[in-house]
Order: structure tokens, then C-alpha cells, then sequence
């Protein structure tokens, strides 16, 4: 198991180099001069050459691209993302704790579509066919078509305006999370839950379940194997929940106005803040790949035949 954690680990690095070099070239795949935008972002009223060489030559923009990139990637092992255009505060001091409240909501949120997507996974899966397999898988695919935006305005016109039981905005207090989570719960643990009763399908109807029960064992364990080794499709699904989520909370956080990814990326957009801008795409990246590895992990835990050598 040992080997086949570092082997893993050794095959992410080339696709996170590969990532960080994309990611450093995003100022080169814009139309608009990084050295103007930082000028218009500090109000100067007429840039001329002279001006935007002394910017380029300060900002160190007129180094060759390779030492440029290295010392830009040797600084973001230290995140080190260089310091915003348009307030001019170091990156990570503005990145670090939006990251922070967005992974809160993230993590409160999958495990919030792990638990409805199991439990609703298992359920259908027991009663195929049946009056609430249908009706849940009914409700689900109406439910998970809503546009998230459409859906936040709803609930919060309902339960915020309507009724006055919880927060319009911001996250002041634990009750802050509930319409944002249940936002994100809506629209995710609908696909997911299909997703694991597909899987417990499967294996409701493998030759192990038959003799399970022609040997009397209690229908209780054997519900709790079949979970078990339905896991292993889910496990995949679940572990790259969390970037993906992290990655489309930006509605979501701007209709809550929470302060997060989402919304600093949106205001980071507008205002052309490249080094925000490729610090949010680099941290998106290597959320995603460190959770591909983490599931790839987990799956070879629960079945060692994935840890043998090919």
C-alpha cells in the first residue's frame, strides 16, 4: 500500500507542473497589458512608454517568461501569488481567508450530499420499482433542473422575507450556512444519490448476494456489504465532489453575498486582477488533482486488487 501511495503521489507532480505552467501563462492569453491594467488600477491619468516601461521594468514583466515562471512557481510553494493590481495587498492575505469560508461551506455541504445521497441511494435501491423509488427520483430530477440562482432567490424570499426565521446574507452565525447548503444540497445530492443506487443495483444482483442469503445470513449485513462494495464507484464520485463544489459556489456566494471564492474571483474578473485571478486557478487545480489522488487512495484501501502491480 505504501508503494502504491508514493506511485501515485510521483504521477501528480508532472500534471501539477503541467497546471502551474498554464496557469502562469493566463497574462500572455489576454488581449489587455498587464502593466496597463495595474496603471488604470492606480488611477494614473496618462500612461505613456516611458511610464509603461518603468511599471514593466518594476513588476519584473520584462525578465524572460521561463525565469519568470520559476521564480513565480518557486514563490507559490511558499504562497507567495505576488501582490494584487488593484489594491496592491499581497495575494494570499485577500485569497487565503475567502478560501477558508468557502471550504467551510464546501465541506458543511458534501458532507450534508454524502449523508441525503446514501441514505436516499440505499432506499431506492431496496424498493426498486416501488412508490417511493419513483416518487423520490421524481422529486430529485424537478428539483436538481431549477437554476441554483433561481432557486436561492426562491428560498430566500420564502424563509428570509416571508417568514423572517433565517439571515438574507453573509455568515455571521451558524444559521447563516442553512439556505446556502441547502442550496447546494438541492442541487447536487440528486445527481449523486442516483448515482450510488445505480451502483447498490449492481450489486443487489451479483451471485454473492444470492448465496448470502441461501445461507441465511441476516439481511442486515448483507445490505451493509452490498454498501460496502458499492462504495467503491461512490467513493470517486464523493471525493471529487468537494473541488467541483468549491469550484461552483460563485453563484451561490455572490446571491448569499458570502464572503468567499466566489465572490472575490467575480470582483477579481472585473477589475482584470491577473495574480488574483491565476492564484484562484491555480489553488482550483490542485484542489482537484490532490482529490483525484485521495479517491484513487481510498478505492485501493477498500479493494486491494487495485494496488497490484499491472
Amino acid at each position: 500500500m505504501v508503494t502504491y501511495i508514493v506511485k501515485r503521489i510521483l504521477l501528480s507532480v508532472p500534471l501539477l507542473l503541467v497546471i502551474s505552467f498554464l496557469t502562469f501563462g493566463l497574462n500572455h492569453l489576454s488581449p489587455l497589458d498587464p502593466v496597463e491594467v495595474v496603471l488604470h488600477a492606480q488611477g494614473v491619468p496618462k500612461i505613456t512608454e516611458e511610464l509603461i516601461a518603468e511599471t514593466k521594468a518594476s513588476l519584473g514583466l520584462n525578465r524572460p517568461f521561463a525565469v519568470r515562471y520559476f521564480d513565480w512557481l518557486a514563490a507559490c510553494l511558499q504562497l507567495d501569488f505576488g501582490n494584487s493590481y488593484v489594491t496592491g495587498k499581497p495575494v494570499w492575505s485577500l485569497l487565503g481567508p475567502a478560501f477558508l469560508n468557502t471550504l467551510k461551506l464546501t465541506l458543511v455541504s458534501v458532507i450534508a450530499i454524502i449523508v441525503f445521497s446514501i441514505v436516499l441511494g440505499v432506499l431506492c435501491a431496496l424498493r426498486e420499482g416501488k412508490a417511493l423509488d419513483k416518487s423520490v427520483r421524481g422529486i430529485s430530477f424537478f428539483l436538481t433542473s431549477m437554476p441554483s440562482y433561481w432557486l436561492a432567490a426562491l428560498m430566500i424570499w420564502y424563509f428570509s422575507v416571508k417568514l423572517d426565521l433565517l439571515p438574507t446574507s453573509g455568515m455571521d452565525s451558524a444559521q447563516s450556512y442553512i439556505l446556502p447548503v441547502a442550496v447546494l444540497v438541492i442541487s447536487y445530492a440528486g445527481i449523486y444519490f442516483r448515482i450510488v443506487r445505480s451502483s447498490m443495483l449492481s450489486n443487489l444482483n451479483e451471485d454473492y448476494v444470492l448465496y448470502a442469503r441461501a445461507c441465511g445470513l441476516p439481511e442486515g449485513k448483507i445490505t451493509a456489504r452490498i454498501l460496502r462494495n458499492s462504495m467503491q464507484v461512490a467513493v470517486s464520485v464523493f471525493c471529487m465532489a468537494v473541488p467541483i463544489i468549491l469550484g461552483s459556489t460563485v453563484v451561490v456566494e455572490n446571491v448569499f453575498a458570502w464572503p468567499g471564492l466566489g465572490t472575490l474571483t467575480v470582483n477579481s474578473i472585473l477589475s482584470r486582477d491577473f495574480p488574483m485571478i491565476q492564484a484562484y486557478v491555480l489553488v482550483l487545480a490542485v484542489a482537484f488533482v490532490l482529490f483525484n489522488t485521495l479517491s484513487d487512495l481510498i478505492n485501493a484501501a477498500l479493494n486491494p486488487k487495485l494496488r497490484r502491480e499491472p
